[in-house]
């Protein structure tokens, strides 16, 4: 108990001082060490006291006097206390100085620095002037310059993919747009030469064919648009042979 009287009587001289919660802190630390120190010691005591003892019969008290006994006087060096105190003191600094450098690591705090929905107020009309401004800057004409675009690559793709019959590839405008202009409004001529060109193996024997059968008797425009569509049509017809 007398380390106890001592570390006790060191708190109060450094609460009196008014010492730095870690130099108290250590020292609570020691005593709460000493503690539990004398605790399990008396643990200890009192488990050897609750052992029976059989004493002999011809034991003899005045064998072993009072004054025979021997007390262990538990020796305190106070200097020593203050070493083991500076001693953890400096541990204490090093800790601190370790965690103070790895906070400066960061340049702004983690949880102060970061905007969240309560720091900011919404404003509608602020809203809707930076969206405003945005699409300002992105152009008028660019959305609709990106949708012409998609929509020419996607005809551009159309225009190129094979069929497999013509007849059913040509839309009901694009039908009476060949009769009237292409078959001088024959709609029997035009079933005929389209079951025709279906019935071909290879692109040489259908374009020949067109060739001499219609565009020579009919008088077609290799530059007229319609007979260019017509063309292209008749060339998707066998890009999948």
């Amino acid at each position: 108990m007398d380390r106890v009287e001592t570390l006790c009587d060191k708190l109060k001289e450094q609460i009196a001082e008014q010492a730095t919660i870690d130099e108290l802190l250590l020292t609570v630390q020691m005593l709460q060490s000493e503690l539990q120190h004398l605790k399990s010691t008396d643990d200890i005591s009192s488990k050897a006291n609750a052992v029976a003892i059989n004493i002999p019969s011809n034991y003899d008290e005045n064998e072993n006097p009072a004054e025979d006994k021997i007390y262990h006087v538990l020796d305190l060096d106070e200097s020593e206390i203050e070493a083991e105190l500076e001693e953890m003191k400096k541990i204490a600094e090093t800790k601190n100085s370790l965690s103070l450098n790895n906070k400066r690591r960061f340049n702004f705090d983690p949880v102060e620095d970061i905007p969240t929905l309560s720091h900011q107020k919404y404003n509608p009309e602020t809203a809707k002037q930076e969206l405003n401004e945005a699409m300002a800057d992105e152009g008028s004409d660019s959305l609709n310059d990106k949708l012409r675009e998609s929509k020419k690559e996607l005809s551009d793709t159309l225009k190129d993919a094979p069929i497999k019959d013509l007849k059913k590839a040509i839309g009901i405008n694009d039908r009476f747009l060949y009769i009237n202009e292409l078959f001088k409004g024959d709609e029997v001529m035009y079933e005929r030469s389209v079951k025709t060109i279906n019935g071909f193996s290879i692109y040489p024997e259908a374009e020949y064919w067109i060739r001499r059968e219609l565009k020579v008797k009919l008088g077609w425009d290799d530059q007229n648009q319609t007979v260019k569509q017509f063309d292209q049509l008749v060339k998707r017809r066998f890009s999948i042979t």
